[in-house]
């Protein structure tokens, strides 16, 4: 008889926020197929679980992937966790899941915090229809593309960014949306120092470039949605955009000639 895959939802920031229902399947089960087990490990240390762990991520998945079916197949039950929040959103459980189904493999979901819905409730913006847009993609062009399939949208949309890639996906977004489109922007979900900030698309560019001046800090969420009118202003946006990125370089020199 096949064994069972939990996915198991993982704090996104504050370690209180895992369930009493996960916290049992991850010590009942017979692995925990972790993202990063070092950060994991962290995690079952602070709960003092003992099961043992093997990596599952992105760049393993298409070779550990059908290891991992085989064992369910065999019996074992596998406790799946990515790194914060829900396996299978922007992550590679996503694609265990489909093996299993097509397999016959019976999964289930342990739920728990997320980043995207966090954030979205925190946003004060429209709750009411909303789509996940997560990780746009690297390649600049493939990007564009998918901005640009969105530029009519009237849902509220949540996108998660690396800080690295914070400030040109702003510049993007500016361009394709206008640089009045309101946003949300969240960061260091349930954490001690949590925040989010209400601006439009120009601003949150502006209070970015401040910030990763002075500390290299970011959002690392976001969720956006149209003007009330519906209305954009792409030249607008990127008139905006120059004029702010000439006066940084300008104040940045200024500043280093001053010294």
């Amino acid at each position: 008889m096949a064994g069972t895959l939990y996915l198991c939802a993982m704090p996104i920031g504050n370690l209180d926020d895992i369930t009493l229902r996960t916290l049992k399947l991850l010590e009942s089960a017979d692995v925990i197929a972790a993202e990063d087990t070092r950060n994991t490990l962290k995690l079952l240390n602070h709960y003092e679980i003992k099961t043992p762990m093997t990596s599952y991520h992105e760049h393993n998945k298409a070779g550990k992937g059908p290891v991992l079916l085989e064992r369910l197949q065999k019996g074992e039950n596998i406790a799946l966790v990515t790194d914060a929040g829900m396996p299978g959103i922007s992550d590679p459980g996503a694609d265990l899941v489909r093996l299993c189904h097509a397999a016959g493999v019976p999964v289930t979901v342990a739920p728990g915090a997320s980043a995207a819905v966090t954030a979205l409730v925190l946003s004060g913006l429209d709750t009411r229809r909303f789509v996940f847009e997560g990780f746009l993609p690297p390649e600049k062009k493939e990007r564009r593309e998918i901005l640009r399939t969105l530029e009519r949208e009237h849902r509220t949309m949540v996108f998660y960014e690396a800080p690295h890639r914070l400030l040109d996906t702003l510049e993007e977004l500016c361009g394709v949306f206008g640089a009045e489109r309101q946003t949300a922007a969240a960061r260091e979900l349930t954490k001690k120092f949590e925040e989010v900030r209400r601006d439009t698309l120009a601003d949150s560019w502006r209070i970015s470039v401040n910030m990763r001046r002075r500390a290299n800090l970011c959002w690392s969420a976001r969720v956006f949605r149209w003007r009330n009118n519906g209305t954009r202003n792409s030249k607008a946006g990127h008139r905006f955009l120059l004029r702010n990125i000439w006066r940084a370089i300008w104040r940045r020199a200024w500043a280093k000639k001053k010294r």
